[in-house]
């Protein structure tokens, strides 16, 4: 399954997420955002199961604004979840 998620509240305009049957990351892309910073994110996240690793960034906040693109991540995740 493919995800496009448009984030809210950061830099990022949109997150591609590729996930396969067993729940497990293939593959994250961000678009715009802190590229050295996007870029690690979809590194850690890669090979893992969506729900750990909607545990380990849901609620990471950037600069005081609430959120941040590994919160919407874990954001765009989540949904893909509920979705199933």
């Amino acid at each position: 399954m493919t995800i496009e998620y448009k984030p809210a509240g950061v830099c990022s305009r949109l997150i591609k997420i590729d996930i396969d049957d067993n729940d497990v990351i293939t593959g994250v892309t961000f678009d715009g955002g802190c590229a050295g910073n996007t870029q690690g994110v979809a590194a850690l996240a890669r090979g893992r199961k969506v729900d750990e690793v909607v545990a380990a960034l849901r609620g990471i906040d950037c600069r005081g604004r609430g959120t941040s693109c590994p919160d919407q991540l874990a954001a765009a995740l989540a949904t893909a979840l509920a979705n199933r």
